[in-house]
């Protein structure tokens, strides 16, 4: 198997654009130094990407997140702003507890 390495940003250190897996082994250190610093390497099997190596620190923002969930479907952009005041609005009463136990059955079913 032969991996790619692909550097998001420009590194400073010259051949670490791309590795063999006895490559990437030896020079693990390296990659992992250069990730430190904040460059992104996406590992590629045969011209395919499986995995990246990102910095354990970099953290999605609220927008990342928010275009992850409607690129996968799982939400949609909104129509327009909420409006004043929408947070201060009542809660609908739910007494018996009816929508925790039907979000609970939802994730049961996903699993």
């Amino acid at each position: 198997m032969t991996i790619m390495v692909m550097m998001k940003t420009s590194s400073h250190e010259p051949g670490l654009g791309r590795a063999s897996v006895a490559e990437l082994k030896a020079k693990l250190s390296e990659y992992l130094r250069a990730v430190q610093a904040g460059t992104e390497v996406v590992v590629t099997d045969r011209g395919r990407p499986v995995a990246r190596l990102v910095p354990a620190w970099v953290q999605a923002t609220d927008d990342d997140r928010a275009r992850e969930l409607v690129s996968s479907g799982l939400a949609r952009e909104p129509r327009r702003p909420l409006p004043r005041g929408f947070w201060k609005l009542p809660r609908p009463e739910d007494p018996a507890g009816l929508a925790v136990e039907r979000l609970l059955e939802e994730r049961a079913e996903e699993r």
